[in-house]
């Protein structure tokens, strides 16, 4: 009978080979990594946007969208009169992205028209510097840039 093997060499090769393939592609995957999260996290944050539009047309009420940024949160509350409910909370805190303020501050209005009270644009940022931007228009329509 004939016995066929490795020699401690060769599988002392094949793991150094296979280490150093490794070492250049990690960061790599990294990267990829990041950049689908801020992706992943702007899409999350426009569908709550339109989430709340679509809420004040259904509802006939306003709804308001407040971005706590200590928190990283997004609150969704509908408005009756003076009378604020809440509706529900996003929280984006283990998405790795930071969100800036809004550019018109930190609450966005939708009236029961589905129309936004002011156009709006919001910027995204990961760990890595990518940024993604998400825009309300005065129509009340959503986009991602």
């Amino acid at each position: 009978m004939k016995q066929e093997g490795h020699t401690l060499m060769e599988l002392m090769v094949g793991l150094a080979v296979t280490g150093i393939i490794s070492a250049l592609a990690i960061p790599n995957f990294l990267t990829l990594n990041s950049g689908v999260q801020i992706h992943s996290a702007t899409e999350e944050v426009a569908s709550e946007l339109r989430l709340a539009r679509q809420l004040a047309i259904a509802h006939r009420d306003r709804v308001r969208i407040t971005f706590d940024l200590e928190q990283q949160a997004l609150v969704v509350q509908s408005i009756n009169g003076s009378e604020a409910t809440p509706h529900h909370v996003y929280r984006y805190a283990d998405k790795g992205v930071a969100i800036e303020e809004p550019s018109t501050g930190p609450e966005i209005l939708f009236h029961p028209s589905g129309r936004s009270a002011t156009a709006t644009t919001i910027h995204l940022r990961n760990k890595e510097g990518q940024t993604q931007t998400v825009t309300v228009g005065i129509t009340g329509r959503v986009s991602i840039l």
